[in-house]
């Protein structure tokens, strides 16, 4: 959420930005936005002045009694009351007005960083770099259900009848092989420098306004009924969360957590065949990380992060690469991202197994979660990253090693977190 006063100043600023975003109908509610402001600041000025000048006859009422004129007493009340109603009048359109400010700085993107790629949607997003070689197998992969299925280490018929479409049931050294991913990759975000956190798995509807935009909250967000309260759909909510309504001090920055979750997704929308099996789905587990920290040391810490989840990829032999989102791709909180994308030998193309953002302080100035500097106080700035997002991320491995056979080779890191096994094998 940009700061009003930021809109007045540079209204051709945000006006040109939306474009960018290619978002040209939200040019107009700039306009609307800064008259709404004008009025709302009107009301609040006008209210202010009659709440003075009541204040200051109500005083006279006391003096006049004491000097017992208590018709010209009488007076000064009439006039209290009705410098009242008006206040209650004018108060009454001031919260009208805040409210409706409010509503529309919401949905105004923030500011993208300059080095963004301008393009409308994903398909113009920017490929930085490659890492690892991509591997191309001598004989056809399987689709990943498939394999998951003669290692007897999925059940999608049964998660059918018990929650319908987009849940599985995964078993055995398949289970076991998503649960070793989860934990090696708290242990490296710990190895890393990272707090490890377990956070809430529901949030209310402050926290959920606060980190993200309203069309990612409808497409995304479980609501539980009669209660205030979603589920997460990514733990970066309730960690960023965390802080609401804090006043951090400056010698205590950075705060690098890193958190683990099962997550929960509406993912609505019709998706392709490679989408089906357990690419997206209603409900999977997800080891993240946050940085809180100040303006000046986000950049730094926006390629840490980006760069946690390719060296983590790597330890695993899984090749990847970066991806600069375009302008047309970012979410409206989103300063900068970045998408971790991980080779399918199957497809014989990368798709998406992370995503790295920097917020600035849009978050953090929807929240409440300011800094106290040596200058004064300021907003913090927020960025958000995956580091392992199995069982997507299960795709990518069994592609990758996936032998002729049908049996998969476990890394050398993951051995000691699946009991020393070096390869699953087929069931019969």
């Amino acid at each position: 959420m940009l700061d009003m006063k930021f809109i007045r100043e540079n209204a051709e600023l945000v006006k040109e930005n939306c474009r960018k975003k290619f978002q040209d109908h939200k040019v107009a509610m700039v306009d609307e936005l800064i008259e709404l402001d004008a009025q709302y600041r009107g009301c609040k000025t006008k209210a202010d002045n009659l709440r003075a000048q009541r204040n200051a006859l109500s005083k006279q009422i006391g003096v006049l009694m004491g000097q017992k004129k208590k018709e010209e007493a009488e007076e000064v009340k009439a006039q209290v009351k009705a410098l009242g109603d008006e206040m209650a009048a004018i108060e009454k359109l001031e919260d009208e007005l805040q409210v409706k400010v409010k509503q529309i700085q919401m949905i105004i993107p923030n500011i993208i960083d300059p080095t963004v790629p301008i393009g409308k949607d994903d398909s113009e997003n920017v490929e930085l770099q490659k890492y690892g070689e991509p591997a191309l197998k001598p004989f056809d992969v399987p689709y990943h259900t498939e394999i998951m299925e003669k290692l007897a280490g999925i059940d999608l018929d049964s998660a059918r009848k018990v929650a319908g479409n987009g849940f599985y049931y995964l078993m055995g050294d398949v289970a076991r092989l998503h649960s070793a991913i989860i934990s090696y990759a708290r242990d490296f975000m710990i190895d890393r420098g990272f707090t490890y956190v377990i956070p809430p798995y529901m949030i209310r509807s402050e926290v959920v306004t606060g980190v993200m935009s309203f069309a990612e909250m409808e497409n995304m967000m479980y609501k539980i009924e009669g209660e205030d309260l979603y589920l997460i759909g990514t733990s970066e909510h309730s960690m960023i969360g965390k802080f609401i309504d804090s006043i951090l001090e400056e010698k205590e920055l950075p705060y690098t957590l890193t958190s683990y979750s099962p997550c929960f997704r509406k993912e609505k929308g019709a998706h392709g065949i490679e989408e089906r099996g357990v690419y997206r789905i209603h409900q999977f587990e997800k080891q993240e990380m946050i940085v809180v920290c100040k303006p000046e040391d986000s950049p730094k810490w926006f390629e840490t992060l980006y760069m946690n989840t390719i060296d983590f990829f790597r330890t695993l032999d899984i090749p990847v690469r970066s991806l600069e989102c375009c302008s047309g791709d970012l979410a409206d909180l989103k300063v900068k991202s970045i998408d971790v994308e991980a080779w399918s030998p199957r497809q014989q193309k990368y798709f998406e197994v992370g995503s790295c953002s920097n917020l600035g302080d849009a978050q953090a100035r929807r929240l409440g979660i300011r800094v106290n500097g040596e200058n004064g106080k300021y907003f913090a700035h927020t960025l958000n990253n995956t580091c392992v997002a199995p069982p997507r991320m299960l795709i990518a491995f069994l592609e990758n090693n996936l032998q002729e056979d049908g049996s998969v080779l476990i890394p050398e890191a993951l051995r000691p977190y699946m009991g020393g096994k070096t390869i699953i094998t087929p069931k019969k």
